[in-house]
């Protein structure tokens, strides 16, 4: 008996090395078949266009075939479940953004968050606060002039997520107070402000672009913007602790995903961070191009998962 046990075990032995083996090797020649990048939201989106661009500045730096494939729904919750079904091998790539983070807490996806390695923080889009560049609610003085003046009574815009935290962190380290109106999209909450029937809407640098009625009263970031050298930061003037509020967008693989193939990526996406098509495609409107690896970006995941449950909580 004590034979054939010994026998069974190392049969078991030798297949997990066999497999272990059969794993590094094909993680050694990745990639070997298309690599499918999974966006979380419809075609025609930002993220989309982004995953897009992505593929097509990738074609100078690798042979590797990319196929973009969209599969929305639920918050992102069909994307991430489809990425974390399949092998931890790297052929499936998915596009993120800080949205997936909110949607994850404020909806309870049923997917842990480290279910992913967050393999790539590569867009910094900081965050910014806007109003009707024809009222007389114009600038961060005035807003916050106002929201003492009308304690709860004034009015602020976005859609759910992370533009209403931000909403929140603003009126918590100014200590104002304030309305919160939800809208299903960024476009309705701006018409909202342009009309003045709202007085502040939090969004982004890009969503005063082609729209002469709305300006930026301030952003969150360490330092003005070349692009907009007029519009200063919330730091100096005085609203401190929010100089790193951003909707970043990266990649995610599969937890557990070989490191080799891991590193693979890094050299790509390190090479998509130099290429000046990538600068200039998102440079244009405002948003930073950076290059944050996995470890310092899976902490930074944990941390808004923490941050998001505090404030949905509130």
């Amino acid at each position: 008996m004590k034979k054939f046990l010994f026998t069974v075990l190392m049969v078991a032995l030798t297949f997990c090395l066999f497999a272990e083996g059969q794993q590094d090797a094909a993680a050694a020649s990745f990639p070997e078949k298309p690599i499918r990048v999974v966006v979380y939201a419809g075609a025609g989106g930002q993220l989309d266009i982004t995953a897009r661009k992505f593929v097509e500045i990738a074609a100078k730096y690798t042979n590797a075939t990319f196929v973009v494939e969209n599969k929305a729904g639920a918050g992102g919750l069909v994307g991430w479940e489809y990425v974390v079904s399949q092998p931890a091998d790297g052929y499936n790539l998915m596009a993120v953004t800080k949205t997936l983070i909110a949607n994850h807490v404020k909806d309870e996806f049923d997917v842990a968050p480290m279910s992913l390695d967050w393999i790539a923080f590569l867009i910094n889009d900081a965050e910014a606060i806007i109003t009707n560049a024809n009222s007389k609610i114009r600038t961060i003085q005035d807003i916050i002039a106002d929201a003492k003046a009308r304690a709860g009574q004034q009015i602020w815009v976005t859609p759910p997520g992370v533009d209403e935290v931000m909403t929140y962190k603003f009126w918590d380290k100014t200590g104002i107070s304030g309305k919160y109106v939800p809208y299903d999209a960024g476009g309705q909450a701006m018409a909202a402000v342009i009309g003045q029937q709202a007085q502040v809407y939090v969004g982004n640098p890009v969503d005063v672009r082609g729209k002469p009625d709305l300006m930026m009263a301030a952003i969150s970031a360490e330092k003005r913007f070349a692009q907009f050298p007029d519009v200063p930061t919330l730091k100096e003037l005085g609203v401190h602790g929010l100089d790193a509020e951003s909707f970043w967008r990266g990649f995610a693989v599969k937890a557990g995903t070989p490191a080799n193939v891991v590193a693979w990526y890094d050299d790509l996406f390190a090479k998509l961070t130099a290429d000046p098509d990538w600068k200039q495609f998102n440079e244009k409107d405002g948003m930073e191009v950076v290059h944050i690896k996995k470890d310092k970006f899976n902490t930074i995941i944990e941390s808004e998962i923490k941050d998001f449950k505090a404030y949905f909580n509130k």
